[in-house]
């Protein structure tokens, strides 16, 4: 499922979007996992309420059909007794691939993790697909990361810190393509989009995101407001502000 162009896209919006299954309701958003090297979005997580007891399922945005922004539905192309029987995934821990492969091999989706399925990637090279099988082989886990987690986090520049991250706006492929940068007290009162591909590294364990670019030229950006559509003006902008620094640095 391909999100509208005229939807909101941002992340936080879509939190408590019902989930509407093909014979009645499953239950609300929470949030949302993506992976960490595509950064693209792979499940929605739906907390079931009194239906199934508080239980959490994983859906991916394969199940989607068209969405309904005004009425904040996601209609999906399961039934409640799919939903009902489909495998129990704990996600109080980080999700392996393991258990993603249990979901994909109950549902009818396509292993976004398999060779020549792109779903927001690149090609995939013969050593990354080699690369990736003998990960499975060896049996191991390639953790998702929740957007309600990673919410927060601290992002660095190359010379300081310049704010947390305060959301994420995700294109018609639910390909992440903007981070939403709360900049505080370093630059009262603005917020700026940054693109995942600026993003050097990242430190789980200290919640730390550090990004290619400088606190001068963050302070500088175009200012995002998340009240408004983002235009394709805007994006133009954007990637001009930050093509110039790469071309500065590389020239």
């Amino acid at each position: 499922m391909r999100i509208k162009e005229n939807m909101k896209r941002n992340i936080k919006s879509l939190i408590g979007f019902t989930l509407r299954a093909t014979d009645g309701e499953v239950g609300k958003v929470k949030e949302f996992y993506f992976d960490d090297e595509t950064w693209t979005i792979r499940y929605l997580i739906v907390d079931t309420g009194n239906w199934l007891s508080g239980r959490v399922v994983l859906i991916s945005p394969q199940a989607l059909l068209a969405p309904d922004g005004e009425g904040k539905t996601f209609p999906i192309n399961l039934t409640r007794e799919q939903i009902k029987n489909s495998p129990d995934i704990n996600t109080d821990i980080p999700v392996s691939r393991q258990e993603e492969i249990k979901l994909h091999s109950y549902y009818p989706w396509v292993n976004y993790w398999a060779p020549g399925y792109l779903g927001g990637m690149g090609p995939m090279t013969d050593s990354g697909v080699l690369s990736e099988q003998r990960k499975e082989e060896q049996g191991e886990d390639k953790h998702l990361r929740s957007t309600n987690k990673v919410t927060g986090y601290t992002i660095k520049a190359s010379d300081g810190k310049i704010g947390t991250l305060e959301d994420f706006l995700v294109d018609v492929s639910w390909k992440i393509d903007f981070i939403l940068i709360d900049t505080g007290h370093w630059f009262p009162g603005k917020k700026v989009l940054l693109s995942p591909d600026m993003i050097k590294e990242i430190d789980w364990a200290t919640e730390l995101v550090v990004v290619d670019t400088t606190v001068a030229h963050v302070k500088n950006s175009p200012e995002y407001d998340p009240k408004q559509e983002l235009t394709e003006v805007y994006r133009l902008v954007l990637h001009d502000h930050y093509h110039r620094l790469v071309s500065k640095n590389y020239h």
